[in-house]
């Protein structure tokens, strides 16, 4: 057993002396663990404020969604121009009448005459309007890729020449018009009385049924 180192007469106990060199090593070590802990501390401190980095997701290559990323949101769906209402309304109206001032007029548009009239303000016909937006919406669907190598020709088959046809009829909306490019002219035609319905005055009476009954002749 090793022996006991028994305390100097008076009971008090030497200071131990540690040599310099071991006093350096302990001091650079000290230093180290402070700096390494400021170090970690400001790591802390920038995960906690700073948002987390965005990764591209694995899947992007294929067209999905990365995992646990929230979906896109699908683009709005087309509305009749008439249901919309206000600045919408206009917005739409707006982007209608460029593309037929710059894409339908300039192709399609046959002379104005007697069996073809038009009006330079069919924006103020809302059946034209209703027609025109409808025919635009389905340029729209059939020139996309989507719609395959026959896409333009079912519109101008199913679309175009039905349309067209409708609109500038002799009899059509525009009728009343402009029949030559040198009379510029527009009316709106009155459309029919709104629908009435006639009640049938309740007199208690049962209604005839029609039928003949055996011994009775008919009226």
């Amino acid at each position: 057993m090793p022996e006991s180192v028994e305390p100097p007469g008076d009971g008090e106990l030497e200071p131990v002396r540690v040599p310099d060199a071991h006093l350096e090593g302990i001091e650079a070590s000290v230093r180290r663990l402070m700096e390494q802990s400021a170090q970690q501390a400001q790591q802390l401190d920038h995960l906690a404020t700073a948002p987390p980095p965005a990764r591209p997701s694995p899947f992007a290559a294929f067209g999905a969604p990365g995992l646990g990323s929230p979906a896109p949101a699908p683009p709005p769906e087309p509305r009749p121009i008439l249901e919309l209402e206000g600045e919408e309304y206009e917005d739409e109206l707006d982007a209608l009448g460029d593309w037929v001032d710059d894409f339908l007029l300039r192709v399609y548009g046959a002379e104005v005459t007697t069996a073809a009239p038009w009006c330079p303000q069919w924006q103020e016909h809302d059946d034209v309007v209703a027609w025109l937006h409808a025919l635009w919406l389905a340029y729209q669907q059939h020139k996309d890729p989507e719609a395959g190598l026959a896409g333009m020709f079912v519109w101008h088959r199913d679309f175009l020449t039905h349309a067209v046809a409708v609109i500038r009829a002799p009899g059509g909306p525009l009728s009343a018009c402009m029949t030559s490019p040198e009379r510029p002219a527009h009316r709106i035609l009155p459309g029919p009385p709104p629908s009435t319905r006639t009640e049938k005055p309740n007199t208690g009476q049962p209604a005839a049924s029609g039928v003949v009954e055996p011994g009775e002749s008919a009226s």
